[in-house]
């Protein structure tokens, strides 16, 4: 398998080599042909290679395949958080379980639903990226901006740019609000409906929000200002459930278990649902200091809540009282009913970010540097069911202001047929926190020490790229990118009978040289290609070296579930796109290839308890390859029908893994074999709109070896959801929307239940 998979490997390396060639040769010879202006201009616009809306400029570089998204698509999308405005993306997915979710992970092509450390995310140019760690409880920070305020939406898939660190091994997500141009303002509000069914689950989940904004703009001066608000209160399905554990023994005779063929052991209770309340306010300041010159100020506050205090329990005995824990006898066989976890949690959170942008000799400029922190983190969880209830014992984590610092400064100037362009950017991450054992969970009363963790990495790269214009045929790019890494202060406390004891890990520094390559034009009458080349070096994180997990057995720290001498995971990329218009559609084809060596991985397992445990560690080799297909129009026929469809196919495998072989040549997990997203939009009159829209995977692995697959609760399963949304403009002031996601209630799993039908209504109110 290893051989086999080696040979494909080198093979289509030679592919691509030898295409990069090919295409250089036709740009070259091509570019000796003379043109009138006007085509050359139109070939010249037509080599930017963006997939969506053609009305703004991308504000990424559109290396690879790069989709944008702006208002136009988003009317079409039941958009109850911002990252939901990208859910018909080609080959993408948001990991989001309920309305709400802060666990929201981006997973383009081969980056899976818990590797949040290989997409940059950013809002207005600020990094909202949290690389503090590498899984589901490090996403970004979607909650910056709300749904009502986005202008744009940019995706790039793949690290072909020069100008981003390693972080864009997987891709780079960039939103884009709008600038205050006049002084206006809007009111939203939107309510949510939810049936769930699933074994003793029969309930409707709602919530709502409120969102508001005004924008200001001084008159003949130049002043201008932003401020917006956000009220989300919402409820989810549980996002867990307990299965019963087989013991020895007799217990308490019960009924209302629920035997499940695709499971080990019956259910007996839901957990976990995801009760939420958020609160944000956001404010905008620019300033125009003249030429091109203006200064922006962003500050966002964040106050979230969460409660998961409510369980589910499905047993009762004979006299009909529910039974939430202890041993039990069911179908005349004895478990244990253990797993109905009660906790919850508040954070308050800032970004504050300037930014200063203008020219200096012909240099386009732009510096921007932010701050976001979380200075209030606390965490109460119950020791168990009972606990729980009775407000007894169990944990509780205090995190201490954990924040990254974010610098990014750059210039662009023209030199004839060259575009130079270089700067520097930087991250400083740094996370600690304590957790105690408790004699009341709630109250946090009766404190003693149990385990504490943290630590910091810094990133620092300069980078240089030079886009050359080859008489207007074709665009040739040169870059090349260093980063210098270091990962410092770290340590991991825990209560060894009466004594702390805290082990304290010894600095590391490493380092890395990317280079990057792209060229794009016209290779025939029509035909438009690109191929980019590139290699990105993504260091570990704060969590993956020193975040230690506490062992829900033994209650200490499992020394299995971190390793602070990960080495960074580095890969070589390839991509081809090529595009063609058949009549009033674009046809988009999109190839790539990415080697990864040291792919830093958790390996999910069960420990001597019984119960889960993940740790992170290097993968000697992966590969993932794939093909991407997107069909987009506009106005078809001049019927008022929009339309964009994409399919992709992927491969993505264990190549080398010499700590356990049996992984080689297995499908990666959490990464489907098949996507399909798309949406159809419709106008049916000058102010009504509807559209119809679709997102399709295939089953994924569950876990590293291929040995766990299954379509229920604990799997990664396959998925498709049909939704549904119309928008009437009501006047030219108020718009109402209303739709439905999961339209056909499919029931889908990323390990936690996904959402079943959902109703969606809003009113907007703009002046």
């Amino acid at each position: 398998m290893y051989n086999q998979s080696k040979k494909t490997r080198l093979n289509a390396r030679k592919i691509y080599v030898n295409s990069f060639v090919s295409i250089l040769a036709l740009c070259a010879s091509g570019a000796i042909a003379q043109e009138t202006q006007k085509q050359e201009d139109a070939k010249k616009s037509e080599t930017v290679f963006v997939v969506g809306q053609r009305n703004s400029p991308i504000t990424v570089v559109p290396r690879g395949l790069s989709v944008s998204l702006n208002r136009a698509d988003f009317e079409a999308v039941n958009a109850i958080n911002v990252e939901d405005l990208m859910k018909y993306a080609p080959n993408f997915y948001v990991r989001k379980r309920f309305a709400g979710d802060d666990n929201a992970v981006v997973a383009l092509r081969g980056a899976n639903t818990t590797q949040s450390a290989r997409v940059i995310v950013m809002v207005d140019g600020f990094l909202v990226s949290n690389f503090l760690g590498n899984t589901f409880s490090t996403s970004p920070k979607w909650n910056v901006v709300g749904p009502n305020e986005v202008k744009q939406f940019d995706i790039v898939y793949g690290p072909y740019s020069a100008r981003y660190g390693g972080n864009s091994m997987g891709g780079i997500v960039s939103v884009t609000t709008e600038v205050p141009k006049e002084n206006s303002g809007f009111i939203s509000a939107q309510y949510t409906s939810h049936s769930y069914k699933e074994y003793g689950v029969d309930e409707t989940f709602t919530g709502y929000n409120i969102e508001g904004g005004a924008n200001w703009k001084q008159k003949n001066g130049p002043l201008s200002a932003r401020f917006s608000f956000r009220h989300f209160d919402s409820i989810g399905q549980p996002m867990s459930y307990s299965l019963l554990t087989p013991t020895t023994g007799s217990g308490t005779i019960v009924t209302g278990a629920y035997v499940d063929n695709r499971l080990a052991n019956p259910v007996f209770g839901g957990a976990s649902y995801g009760d939420v309340l958020q609160d944000q306010i956001r404010g905008r300041i620019g300033v125009e200091l003249g030429g091109d010159w203006a200064f922006d100020i962003l500050a966002m506050g964040w106050r979230t809540e969460q409660r998961q205090e409510n369980p589910y329990p499905f047993l009762k005995d004979a006299s009909g009282n529910i039974v939430g824990q202890g041993k039990v006898t069911f179908n005349g066989k004895t478990y244990n009913a253990t797993g109905l976890g009660i906790s919850n949690f508040n954070r308050d959170e800032f970004l504050v970010g300037a930014k200063l942008s203008g020219t200096i000799n012909g240099w386009k400029t732009s510096t921007n540097l932010s701050k976001y922190s979380i200075p209030v983190w606390e965490t109460h969880s119950a020791g168990d069911y009972l606990k729980g209830k009775t407000d007894g014992a169990g944990t509780y984590t205090e995190t201490d202001n954990p924040s990254w610092w974010a610098l990014d400064s750059g210039a662009v100037k023209t030199f004839g047929n060259h575009k130079i362009a270089f700067g520097v950017n930087g991250n400083l991450y740094e996370t600690y926190s304590d957790t105690y054992n408790v004699t009341n969970w709630r109250t946090a009363a009766g404190q003693s020490f149990s385990a504490a963790s943290g630590g910091k990495t810094r990133t620092l790269g300069v980078y240089i790229e030079d886009e050359i214009n080859l008489k207007d045929k074709a665009t040739l790019t040169l870059g090349a990118r260093y980063e210098s890494w270091k990962a410092f202060d770290g340590s991991i406390s825990k209560q060894s009978g009466t004594n702390k004891i805290t082990d304290f890990y010894p600095e590391r520094t490493n380092h890395s040289f990317n280079p990057k390559a792209s060229i794009q034009g016209e290779i025939a009458d029509g035909w438009l290609a690109q191929l980019s080349l590139g290699s990105a070096t993504r260091f570990p994180t704060v969590g993956e070296l020193f975040q230690a997990k506490i062992d829900d057995v033994t209650k200490e720290i499992d020394p299995q579930s971190f390793d602070p001498n990960l080495r960074p995971e580095v890969s070589t990329d390839i991509s081809f796109l090529m595009r063609h218009s058949f009549g009033p559609v674009r046809l988009t084809s999109s190839v790539f290839y990415q080697d990864i060596k040291d792919a830093i991985v958790s390996f999910q397992g069960l420990n001597q308890y019984g119960n889960v445990v993940s740790s992170y560690k290097n993968i000697d080799l992966t590969t993932q390859y794939g093909i991407e297909v997107i069909a987009d129009a506009k106005n078809i026929f001049n019927s008022g029908l929009d339309a964009e469809l994409s399919v992709s196919r992927m491969e993505a495998r264990t190549i080398r893994n010499t700590a356990n072989p049996s992984a080689e040549g297995v499908m990666l997990p959490r990464i489907p074999a098949w996507r399909a997203n798309g949406n159809f939009r419709y106008k049916f009159a000058p102010n009504l709109k509807g559209s119809l829209g679709w997102r399709y995977a295939s089953r994924p692995n569950s876990d590293l070896f291929g040995l766990v697959r299954g379509d229920a609760y604990g799997f990664q399963s396959e998925y498709f959801y049909v939704d549904a949304r119309i928008v009437w403009d009501v006047n030219k002031h108020i718009k109402w929307g209303f739709g439905v996601d999961n339209i056909n209630n499919d029931h889908g799993y990323v390990s936690h239940p996904m959402p079943q039908r959902t109703f969606v209504t809003d009113i907007k109110y703009t002046f």
